[in-house]
């Protein structure tokens, strides 16, 4: 079991390296994509722009659907993930971002290019981008993010709850049993220490599988909430929301590294 999750481990790092260079490229692609929306006098064909941007969704869904697989040969390693580096872990919350983190990329984003303009005293008129949010999708935005926090209470909530339970009575109860084991020379250490074994990997299994629904849980949230801000949004402004959200986390990533080398 331990050789199946290293050999998990090492090619879930080996897709993670691959899965950002892939990033790296659909960024390219969107920012391409939003200079010729420009230079066009913000004319570009949406069929070209929205298939750029099913293109960078599904990435991100290609991501939360192998992360899922990995956890069900090794859920533990997805919530002490090796590729990440020290400052990204310390950001994590349930092995990922808060899915409230598409949100608050989004406010900035939008109040970035709404000052830009401001400050190049540019008249009021519609340029396309998260600048010109509608009260419409402001509206939008403003119930999704409510209903986005209540969904991550109940699952902070949860994982309280399994936290908590480390300590519960079973798990007491069988760390007395093997310290005494282990303190008793008289016991045939060979037997005793082999039904104790069975016995934690019977405990702990149910606590892995408890931790897979809850990565699960929070995974679908973030794919969820994703997906509902691009809806909200036209063609052109999901791709600049997508090219924030994908500079943030590669220069996060960058900025981690750096520091964990020193």
């Amino acid at each position: 079991m331990i050789e199946t999750e290293n050999t998990h481990h090492n090619t879930f790092h080996e897709f993670f390296v691959w899965w950002l260079g892939k990033l790296n490229a659909n960024l390219e692609h969107l920012v391409s994509a939003a200079q010729t929306y420009q230079e066009n006098d913000n004319t570009e064909d949406d069929s070209s722009l929205r298939h750029l941007i099913d293109q960078a969704v599904s990435h991100y869904e290609e991501y939360y659907k192998t992360k899922s697989d990995g956890a069900k040969l090794d859920v533990i390693s997805m919530f002490s993930p090796t590729w990440l580096t020290s400052l990204e872990d310390s950001l994590l919350w349930i092995a990922g971002w808060r899915p409230t983190t598409a949100i608050h990329v989004l406010y900035s984003k939008s109040g970035i290019q709404l000052e830009a303009r401001l400050a190049d005293l540019v008249p009021v008129f519609n340029t396309g981008d998260l600048g010109d949010l509608s009260l419409n999708q402001l509206n939008q935005i403003d119930e999704l993010q409510k209903k986005t926090i209540r969904e991550e209470r109940i699952i902070t909530e949860k994982m309280a709850k399994l936290q908590e339970s480390a300590a519960d009575t079973p798990m007491v109860d069988l760390s007395n049993m093997v310290s005494e084991v282990m303190r008793n020379e008289n016991t045939n250490h060979d037997e005793g220490r082999e039904d104790n074994e069975s016995k934690v990997e019977f405990l702990l299994k149910s606590k892995k599988n408890e931790l897979e629904e809850l990565l699960h849980m929070a995974d679908s949230l973030r794919m969820e909430t994703l997906n509902s801000v691009v809806e909200i949004l036209t063609p052109i402004q999901a791709v600049y929301f997508l090219i924030a959200a994908a500079e943030l986390h590669l220069r996060l990533h960058d900025w981690g590294m750096k520091r964990d080398a020193t």
